[in-house]
């Protein structure tokens, strides 16, 4: 996943607050967010607990993962059946959650998606997985292709539920479309003070304004908080 647009709303709404991306693995994600080490991250469904709150974005595309001279090259998509005589790598870290994998099953199993992807690229066998990791571990020699009947992984935005901060709430808004004038932004525009608007009204009619014998109210400052951290 690439949250480079949601990242490019914060900088414009929140200029003076630091959004620090952090990448993790999807098995690490959970254990990130317990521990404090991001505010809000991108995770795969389904959560794994009652203590973090999630709400789910869309559901990825799921691929094979082939050399580029390969016979499921020359096709628009495959089916989990047209892989019935291939080795596929199911890796350790696997996100799919097959029930049976497709294919004929390899010698051993990767320890991880980036060594699979290795094996690929060796002529082993092919690899099923999200688009994005495929697009993630991207090589010139390899491709892929969709495979209709695959089990899909669905993506989800989860911070720990205890710590629904105000910035965790901005960039929850930034991500699900709010605009910076929705109802449940923390940027309304502020009322003016009763002086101006007394100033105000005395410039446009030529008067003077009375002196109230009341200093104006200065507003308050900002807030420090620590910018959330998607994986």
């Amino acid at each position: 996943m690439t949250p480079t647009k949601w990242v490019r709303i914060w900088n414009e709404r929140l200029p003076d607050t630091p959004l620090t991306l952090v990448g993790v693995t999807a098995g690490e994600a959970f254990a990130a967010l317990r521990a404090g080490e991001a505010d809000a991250g991108f995770v795969r469904l389904p959560v794994d607990g009652a203590d973090l709150s999630a709400i789910p974005l869309y559901t990825e595309t799921t691929v094979v993962v082939v050399p580029k001279d390969h016979v499921v090259a020359a096709v628009d998509e495959v089916a989990t059946e047209d892989l019935a005589d291939e080795i596929v790598l199911h890796p350790l870290d696997d996100v799919l959650g097959w029930e049976t994998p497709p294919g004929k099953p390899a010698f051993e199993r990767p320890a991880t998606t980036a060594d699979a992807i290795e094996l690929v690229a060796a002529g082993i066998g092919v690899l099923v997985v999200p688009q994005s990791l495929a697009r993630l571990h991207h090589r010139k020699d390899l491709t892929y292709r969709p495979v209709t009947d695959a089990p899909a992984s669905r993506v989800a935005l989860s911070w720990p539920e205890e710590k629904t901060t105000d910035l965790v709430e901005d960039f929850i808004g930034i991500v699900r479309g709010r605009t910076v004038n929705s109802s449940r932004g923390r940027q309304p525009a502020q009322p003016q003070p009763k002086q101006d608007r007394k100033a105000a009204a005395a410039k446009k009619t030529g008067a003077k304004p009375r002196a109230t014998g009341k200093p104006a109210a200065k507003s308050g400052g900002k807030p420090n908080a620590r910018g959330g951290a998607p994986t």
